[in-house]
């Protein structure tokens, strides 16, 4: 028993359900990672926050929730992953006000992390939670074994999800990609912007 601390690894289409996303929580210091699944606009969301070179024009829940605790001087002081039940996992915020005084506030685990990334405060679990639903992760082939099939997000939500759809950006000259990357960050789809930053990190580094 006990907490260990997590960090973002990333985020990938779900192998396991239509429209939704995988978001990898590694175990720091270790070799396993917390799969969990999340819909479409929170992924975005988190990818946003870990795209620092991405800046909406203008703020997304997640960014006003957390420009609202700096305005009134509320820290998150952590995120704990502290529960799985029916293939659910449930967090709670630890935020601590003026006076010092601490509330733990339960919330959905990707609002949590959203909300992390941007406040840069740490993110934990119970150890009994990593040892039931951690995998091995393999650098070059990613999960070594089945990924779990939490889902925090409604059946009938996911169905409505948007589907990956084949970009084909290979013939696109840098300067086509980064009026793409304008166009989407204007119209607010990030997670497009998020690919094709990587894109155009990928050519201006090889």
């Amino acid at each position: 028993m006990g907490k260990v601390k997590l960090t973002v690894k990333g985020l990938s289409y779900s192998q396991t359900q239509t429209g939704a996303y995988a978001l990898i929580l590694g175990e720091e210091g270790g070799g396993r990672s917390l799969p969990i699944i999340i819909g479409a606009f929170e992924a975005q969301s988190i990818a946003i926050a870990l795209e620092r070179s991405i800046d909406p024009p203008r703020p997304l829940t997640h960014d006003l929730f957390a420009s609202f605790t700096r305005a009134f001087s509320i820290r998150i002081i952590e995120v704990y992953i502290h529960d799985l039940r029916e293939g659910v996992f449930h967090a709670n915020l630890l935020c601590e006000d003026t006076h010092g005084k601490s509330v733990a506030l339960d919330a959905r685990t990707s609002d949590a992390v959203a909300l992390a990334a941007r406040l840069d405060c740490p993110i934990y679990t119970d150890r009994s939670i990593l040892d039931k639903a951690g995998v091995m992760m393999d650098e070059y082939s990613g999960f070594s074994g089945t990924p779990p099939e939490e889902s925090e997000e409604e059946e009938d939500e996911l169905e409505n999800a948007p589907v990956e759809k084949p970009h084909g950006w290979s013939h696109e000259s840098v300067e086509r990609i980064k009026e793409l990357l304008d166009a989407a960050v204007s119209n607010e789809d990030y997670e497009l912007a998020a690919r094709l930053r990587d894109e155009l990190d990928r050519r201006e580094n090889p």
